[in-house]
This record gives C-alpha cells, structure tokens and sequence, in this order.
C-alpha cells in the first residue's frame, strides 16, 4: 500500500486541509517516510463511482477489456464501475458474475462491480437466476438487460418480487420497441426525416419508465431508470419520486453535452441509444440534475472495434466512450455555468452512485477511518480531446477534437496510485 501525504489540497466544501494515507486508509498521521504531493489550487473528491460501464468481456476483447477499462475508469478519476451483463456469454447465471469480479480483482486498478442480467441471455423471456447472483461471491445487487429493454410487464413484474426480499435495483434500458423499433437510430423530428434516419420518439422512453415506476410502486421494488434523455422522461421520474416510489435515475455525460445536430455528418461516433436528443432536451436534463430529480451521472461508457463503427449510419453499432471525459463534461456543463458546486459533483458522481448500488467502502466522505478512494481535480486545467489519447482499446470518442476541462490529476483506490497525470 501507498503511503502518501497530500498537503493544502481543496475539499468539496470548500476548506483546505491535507490528507494523510496509510496501508489503504485515511489517517490522522501518516508515516514520516510517506510520499508528499503538493495540492495547492487542487480539489479532492471521493473516487467516482460509475453504475453504467461496459467492459465488453468476455466475448469482445477486441473492443475492451476488464484491464483496458479500468485503466481508462483509473484514468478519469473512477475508483468503481459497474459492468453490465451484456458480454458474450451474458452476465446471467452466478458463475459468470464471479468470473467478471475475478476479472477486475486481477486489474486491482477500480473495483469492478458486476451487473447481472434479469432476464437470461437478454432475450425478455425468462428470468435470470437473480438470487442466486446476489448469493454469489460476486454479491449482485443491480440487474440490467441493457442494450435491451424488458418489454413483458408481468416478467417485470416478477423480477421486482425476486429482488424485494435483498432490497436488489431493477436498472431499465427504456426503449418501448413497438415505438423505437431496431431501425430507430436519431431522435424523430425535422432532422431524421431530413437525414432520412429511423426516428426514435421520446415517448418510447417515457411511456415504459410510466408502466415501470408503477410496477415499482405495487411491489415495494427498487427501480433505476437508465440514462434518461426525455423531458417527458424526467417528468415521470418527477412524478414517481412525488409519491415516494423507490426510483432513482441517471444522465449520461453525452446526453448532457451533445444533441442531435451532430448527425448532420452521418458520422457513426454519434449513434447511441437512446439517441442524442434537441437542446430542450438537453436543457431539461441539465436543470434535472441540478435539482436532484436525476440522481446520477452514469457514463454508459460504450467502446466499439473499429469494425463495428465502420458502416452506414443506420447500421452501426451504438455507443460511445464515457468514462475518461465524463468529470470534463460535468464541469463543463454544470459546475462552470453555477448549476452544480463541488460537493453537488461529490453527491451525482460518487456518493449517490455508491449508494444506488449498495457498494461499501466506494462514495464515502474523505475522512479518518474512511478507505482511501479519492480523485484530485485540477479545475482549470483544459486540453483538446484526442482520441488515440486514450486508455481504452476503442476509439468511438464522441468528444475528439473539443475543447474541454482536462481535470484528472491523481486517482487513488485503496491507497494505491492508480493514475497520475505524465
């Protein structure tokens, strides 16, 4: 473990203090051999904490890796991630789930945290063996058929009666499919049928998070709502959260910085699901989450082989990378415009994470006593997005060429360094 000293650095409330690691822990007092790292104009925050990662393995190694991702996680100032199921094979039996957290342990760079599936294979058809997921070393909590969503409203049903008795979180994939079905790749409007693009209207997001929070609301269940791109979408999560229905929900740093203009050029990097919406979407994302009705940013961090982007518009895969640039977004678009303080980025991207995911010694205040998961942020550092400047093994960046806050100077997980900038 690290021994470390880091003196004068900014906390989230604005005080200054120094903080003193020791084998893993923050200490009153670290060892007179410990390393010093001068903070000053430095702000530290507790780890961030990501429940929406893709990993990509197993099954494709060539788009990312456990260790690829975490580098990059590391990197952007993650100290945990949540990998969602939908590897090949899918993350939906107990044996799969403790292969994934094996796979992170060995990386030892963030604490990988694996997502299972609800239903098997993704298909919407069977439930997965969630308690024996959540039995498992691996300990599941969150379940996920993301990439897809979980059209049988009884199925759903059942799988919030499974998960009630470990207080487990449904996390949907939003995507009514009779609505937004598989050609649905730009938001409906002017622009989709200009650029003669499958359009993908917000109502096929807010109508299946409407049927979900009551589902949620009838069996005493846990829901979260994955990146929500609508303002009808954040009405129902306004609505839900006014009845005290358990629902949490998330906003991808995409969703909060880019719209839809980008597929002006066809340019494949910008295909995502759900896609990128208009500015008054964009808009009413913001202000959501600055007034708490989004809990959470999750990066939805979604690398592609070059193979998988090269294609026609419609027939790309969608996604896009998110864990290296997202605390460069929320700076960008919440703390420089006021809408967001330090501590609002300690409480959307560290501490209500870990709490949604029920994950111990990950989002907890920087204190005595308390594991050493911490990120220090130079907040007026900027620098242009390069693609090929990155520690993921993909390069479908969206935000390459742009200039951005580039504030990751150090990431320590469990005391040990994980990323230092040079």
């Amino acid at each position: 473990m690290s021994n470390l000293v880091i003196t004068g650095v900014q906390m989230p409330d604005g005080t200054r203090t120094d903080l003193h690691i020791r084998d893993g822990v923050l200490v009153d007092e670290a060892s007179a051999d410990a390393e010093r790292i001068d903070a000053d104009g430095l702000v530290a925050l507790p780890g961030l904490v990501d429940l929406h990662t893709h990993l990509r393995e197993p099954g494709r190694e060539d788009a990312e890796t456990v260790a690829s991702g975490s580098r990059a996680a590391a990197r952007g100032g993650f100290t945990c991630v949540h990998a969602m199921a939908n590897t090949s094979p899918v993350t939906d039996t107990p044996e799969r789930a403790e292969h994934v957290l094996g796979l992170g342990e060995r990386a030892g760079l963030v604490q990988v945290v694996p997502v299972g599936a609800i239903t098997r294979g993704l298909r919407g058809e069977e439930l997965a063996d969630l308690a024996l997921m959540h039995r498992s070393r691996a300990g599941v909590t969150v379940f996920s058929d993301d990439g897809f969503c979980v059209m049988d409203a009884s199925l759903m049903r059942r799988a919030f009666e499974w998960i009630r008795p470990f207080d487990g979180v449904l996390a949907q994939h939003a995507q009514d499919s009779n609505l937004a079905g598989p050609g649905a790749c730009c938001h409906e409007g002017e622009l989709s049928g200009r650029l003669g693009l499958g359009g993908w209207p917000p109502v096929a997001e807010s109508v299946i998070l409407a049927r979900d929070v009551q589902l949620a609301e009838a069996t005493g269940s846990r829901y979260h709502a994955c990146h929500v791109s609508t303002a009808e979408g954040i009405e129902v999560i306004r609505w839900a959260k006014a009845r005290g229905i358990k629902v949490t929900a998330e906003a991808t740093p995409h969703h909060l910085s880019l719209t839809t203009e980008e597929l002006v050029g066809y340019d494949t990097t910008y295909k995502v699901n759900p896609p990128l919406r208009t500015s008054e979407h964009v808009e009413a994302l913001r202000e959501a989450l600055a007034d708490g009705t989004i809990d959470i940013v999750g990066t939805d961090h979604a690398p592609h082989a070059a193979h998988d982007k090269d294609h026609a518009f419609a027939d790309a895969r969608p996604g896009m990378l998110g864990l290296e640039q997202a605390l460069a977004v929320v700076i960008d678009t919440m703390v420089e415009p006021g809408r967001l303080d330090w501590q609002g980025v300690a409480d959307r991207m560290s501490h209500a994470p870990a709490r949604v995911g029920r994950v111990g010694g990950q989002g907890r205040p920087l204190a005595v006593d308390e594991p050493a998961n911490l990120v220090l942020v130079d907040p007026t550092r900027r620098a242009l997005v390069d693609k090929a400047d990155s520690a993921s093994l993909s390069r479908n960046n969206p935000y390459h060429g742009r200039d951005l806050p580039d504030p990751v100077e150090l990431t320590v997980f469990r005391g040990q360094v994980t990323y230092r900038r040079g």
